[in-house]
């Protein structure tokens, strides 16, 4: 990447996702006035002069090769780990058992750390350490933790994790062996984040939880442009696994952002949040016609990336779902590990509980007509199942 006089990227200023308030992207930025998200935004004009689909080869072998519509990490360029460019898989034999023959899988799992997660933390610790943070904390589930602690220590930055006790032993040994410090906590993720809300300020960590810095967003949308650019338009349907929502969020602006950059029209994938019965506070939230998520107390669901009982951005993800005319259904951990094993079984793919919670929720969508055989659906696979073993 360039200096930043010279950066191909258009970024602009960020805005308070819930009151439209511009926010100077001059110093590091938790939440907005209002406490809510803040959201990057660009001179699309600006961009649209040389960002245009089919550039792959041409660009960078990462997720930066979107420089226009990525915020500028400055002179040291961006924290990489050749993170994005994921394949689209075709499933034939799994899509005929699930009644849509031409399913594709999006499979994140091929990323650097075997998770979405890695798009994310790629472009936040690119920012943080632009903007001159010394030190990280996150709460997570388990993948992000990861995803954190090895970035944080390619872009040469201290981190501290905080991570629920019963976290999958993958991702803390993730976290241990990227020098990372990490504090296992009794309770839950929104358990975790309190602990980072409360001592962040104090010893001089600057906080990196979902959607309370404006940039992990921003990694996440890029499996939108990679879409786009796969197929040549958005494909009918979209389901994905959401707990804190960054991709269902980020793919969404995403495609907004490709309409102004003159890559899209105004049609949108009808977008599909799925979540596990034993943590579902926006598959309710939907189901009730509320504006916002309530807390879902005692979480039961053992998948943890679906075991996010608070969404901050709960209000986006419910309007990127009632906006594109989608659904939010939650289904069960049990049938989550049985269609990791059909999906293993009929295509060879090393499919995560919340990626074969979207198959799941393919097959009974289809059951009940929501969907059709021949409409062209992507299902999200967010990580590697050996990361669950």
């Amino acid at each position: 990447m360039t200096s930043p006089s010279r950066s191909p990227s258009a970024f602009s200023h960020l805005e308070c996702s819930r009151t439209g308030e511009t926010v100077d992207a001059d110093g590091l930025r938790n939440l907005s006035a209002a406490g809510a998200p803040l959201l990057a935004r660009y001179d699309l004009e600006r961009a649209r002069a040389t960002l245009r689909p089919g550039q792959r080869d041409a660009r960078a072998r990462s997720l930066w090769r979107y420089a226009e519509v990525l915020p500028d990490p400055g002179a040291a360029g961006p924290v990489t780990l050749d993170e994005g460019l994921t394949p689209l898989v075709a499933t034939p034999r799994l899509g005929r058992r699930l009644g849509v023959p031409g399913l594709l899988i999006k499979d994140e799992s091929r990323n650097p750390l075997g998770s979405f997660k890695d798009r994310g933390m790629s472009v936040a610790v690119s920012m943080a350490r632009a903007l001159g943070a010394r030190a990280l904390a996150i709460p997570t589930a388990g993948n992000a933790g990861g995803s954190a602690a090895a970035y944080a220590a390619r872009a040469g930055l201290a981190a501290h994790v905080f991570m629920p006790a019963d976290a999958e032993h993958a991702n803390v040994r993730e976290v241990e062996r990227a020098g990372a410090a990490l504090t296992l906590v009794d309770g839950f993720l929104h358990d975790c984040a309190r602990i980072v809300a409360r001592r962040a300020p104090t010893e001089g960590w600057f906080d990196v939880s979902t959607f309370k810095e404006p940039y992990r967003v921003e990694g996440k949308k890029t499996m939108g442009y990679e879409l786009v650019e796969a197929l040549g338009d958005v494909p009918d349907v979209i389901l994905y696994p959401t707990g804190g929502g960054t991709g269902l969020v980020g793919m969404w602006k995403a495609f907004e952002e490709m309409e102004a950059l003159g890559w899209l029209g105004r049609r949108r994938p009808r977008m599909v949040c799925v979540q596990a019965t034993g943590c579902a506070p926006l598959a309710r939230a939907f189901e009730a016609g509320a504006e916002t998520a309530e807390v879902w107390e005692s979480p039961t669901t053992h998948v943890h990336g679906l075991r996010a009982p608070r969404v901050l951005a709960d209000f986006l993800c419910l309007n990127a779902i009632r906006a594109s005319e989608g659904t939010a259904i939650a289904v069960s951990d049990e049938a989550m590990h049985a269609m990791q094993t059909t999906a293993a079984s009929a295509e060879g793919l090393s499919i995560c509980p919340e990626g074969a919670a979207c198959l799941v929720a393919l097959e009974r969508l289809r059951e009940a007509g929501w969907l059709g055989a021949d409409e062209r659906v992507v299902a999200f696979n967010t990580a590697s199942a050996l990361k669950y073993a």
